[in-house]
């Protein structure tokens, strides 16, 4: 069964771009920082904030963070998101979720396709069946090893369910839906912004990245207003391999 795309901001650090801009003003004062948030008000927060991020000084957007709820994304794109290591990840688990009538992202190529997107959704038909009986045959195998050690029938059917499943899910595809949460603080989402919002970036973690993009401006619009890919702040880092169209991503994210 396909699925879409959905990203979520669930939390952030209260008041983020006041404590960004105290966490600032507290490297330059005599005052605790405590005071220095009291006498912020949102007029010189914004003064303040502005002419600190066009100086490119992040280290104190660190000091603030946001959590996603993203779902309707395949493995595919979390093999990718998790090598963004300066982040917290807690993704459902094939392990103890079994995968029956499991949901599974088309490629927008694919889709376009009418004879390649009918042997994609036969391959997905195909790995279910091949999921639900490789699962059907551990779990009877396991569970009449449990009753013959003597387990009761309920905690030895629950068990076996769990260990089949722990191997059937070997033969799922990379297409598999999954959910995910995901915590960055500023300075690193920035750099996610930069990489993945690209031309370049694959498509799914892409679209992703911009959704998380337009969550943030939200709730922090001066601290994300210079993000998304690198090109749109300079000249693009990809030279050979740039998509050429520079302007056009200025244009959009600007």
């Amino acid at each position: 069964m396909e699925t879409k795309l959905r990203v979520k901001l669930l939390q952030y650090t209260p008041e983020p771009e006041k404590l960004v801009s105290a966490a600032a003003k507290l490297c330059y004062s005599q005052l605790p920082a405590d005071e220095i948030m009291e006498d912020l008000t949102d007029d010189n927060v914004s003064k303040f904030l502005n002419m600190l991020m066009n100086l490119g000084h992040l280290s104190t957007i660190e000091h603030i963070s946001f959590s996603f709820a993203v779902e309707g994304i395949s493995r595919t794109l979390t093999h990718q998101l998790v090598r963004h290591r300066i982040a917290s990840y807690s993704q459902r688990s094939q392990r103890y979720v079994s995968e029956g009538q499991f949901h599974y992202i088309v490629p927008p190529a694919i889709k376009e396709d009418k004879l390649a997107e009918k042997t994609y959704i036969k391959a997905m038909e195909d790995d279910q069946k091949a999921y639900d009986k490789i699962a059907s045959i551990l779990k009877e195998k396991y569970l009449n090893t449990y009753l013959d050690e003597g387990v009761s029938e309920k905690k030895a059917l629950g068990m076996a369910e769990k260990k089949a499943i722990e191997d059937a899910r070997y033969v799922l595809p990379n297409a598999c839906e999954t959910k995910i949460m995901v915590t960055m603080n500023a300075r690193s989402l920035i750099h996610f912004f930069n990489v993945r919002c690209c031309n370049r970036a694959q498509w799914e973690i892409r679209e992703m990245a911009t959704q998380m993009l337009l969550e943030v401006k939200k709730v922090a619009p001066i601290i994300f207003k210079n993000s998304g890919p690198s090109c749109i702040n300079g000249p693009c880092p990809e030279g050979k391999m740039t998509c050429g169209k520079a302007n056009e991503m200025r244009e959009k994210f600007k």
